[in-house]
Parts: C-alpha cells; structure tokens; sequence
C-alpha cells in the first residue's frame, strides 16, 4: 500500500530562461511537503540553455 502523506510534485521553471525570449525551457522536478511550505518555492539550479546557475519558481 502506498504512503499518504503531505509530499506533493512540483514543476520549477527558470525565470531568467522565460524574460529572455531564447527557445526552449529549463524546468525541474522535485517534491515539497505541503505543510511546511504552503507558499511557492524558489530554487537555485543550474540552466543548462543559458550555461548558468538561475533561479527556478515553482510553477502550477
């Protein structure tokens, strides 16, 4: 049986990436725990398009 439990996916997408106008999209997938962050996180990861380290928000 699986867990249940208040871990949710979540989509994080570059914001440098999407003001730029450069096709393509950088996004990660990772989990959170709803209760102790309701709010949308933000992330540092690495944006393989761009060649740098940018911010990621969740997105959805």
């Amino acid at each position: 049986m699986a867990k249940k439990g208040n871990r949710v996916q979540v989509i994080l997408e570059c914001t440098e990436h999407k003001n730029s106008g450069m096709p393509g999209t950088s996004r990660y997938i990772t989990t959170k725990n709803k209760k102790n962050t309701p709010e949308r996180i933000e992330l540092k990861k690495y944006n393989d398009i761009l060649k740098k380290v940018t911010v990621h928000k969740e997105i959805k």
